[in-house]
């Protein structure tokens, strides 16, 4: 069963992969960047519901947590991308809660690690500091319900891209060529976060 779900996974993420790639590169707004960014989202719920399983199997918190961390990003660029009029749902309001959640949670088992040596706790504590960030404005934008034309493009970027993020450091701790194994977890934050706020000031200068 756990084989079965893994390969799933893996296959999942090499799409998401390919449709992030290509939704990056076309044009925005046409059909080609709608088609890609959808399959993006389906894969990534895909990797989402084999992740989950798989964490509870290996009774394994640390990929709990980073599969709900991964999902909401494409769940959030998803829905900044089809909700014009910046007016949250439940669904919207239940996501980003465990989007924070999942930081706290992420700060917590970083603590843990820590105290046992365990040199991920780093990973934790930048991902963790993410999840709170990205949720926390997100969370602003829904209650001030700012999420509307260049905001709301900002908002869709950035979680989409948070997301791409994601699914290159998954391909890339699978087999790290060298340690320590934290450095190919937040070598993908910190070449592509720069790229986000380079693209989000374009945007809202725009």
């Amino acid at each position: 069963m756990t084989q079965l779900l893994l390969s799933i996974h893996i296959l999942a993420g090499t799409v998401a992969l390919f449709c992030s790639a290509l939704s990056v590169l076309s044009e925005k707004g046409k059909q080609l960047h709608v088609f890609s960014g959808r399959a993006y989202f389906w894969c990534m719920a895909i990797i989402f519901l084999t992740a989950m399983p798989m964490s509870v199997i290996k009774n394994n918190l640390f990929l709990f947590l980073i599969a709900i961390f991964s999902f909401y990003l494409a769940f959030a660029g998803m829905r900044f991308a089809r909700n014009r009029k910046g007016v949250a749902t439940t669904f919207d309001w239940i996501a980003v809660a465990l989007m924070i959640l999942s930081g706290l949670g992420m700060w917590i088992l970083a603590a843990i690690y820590f105290s046992s040596n365990n040199s991920q706790y780093i990973v934790l504590v930048v991902f963790g500091f993410l999840a709170m960030a990205l949720g926390y404005i997100d969370l602003r934008s829904y209650r001030d319900e700012t999420a509307t034309g260049k905001e709301r493009i900002s908002r869709h970027l950035t979680n989409m891209l948070g997301g791409t993020i994601a699914v290159v450091t998954a391909v890339l701790v699978v087999n790290p060529p060298f340690e320590p194994e934290w450095v190919w977890w937040v070598l993908p934050t910190a070449a592509i976060t720069p790229v986000i706020f380079r693209w989000n000031k374009k945007v809202l200068n725009s």
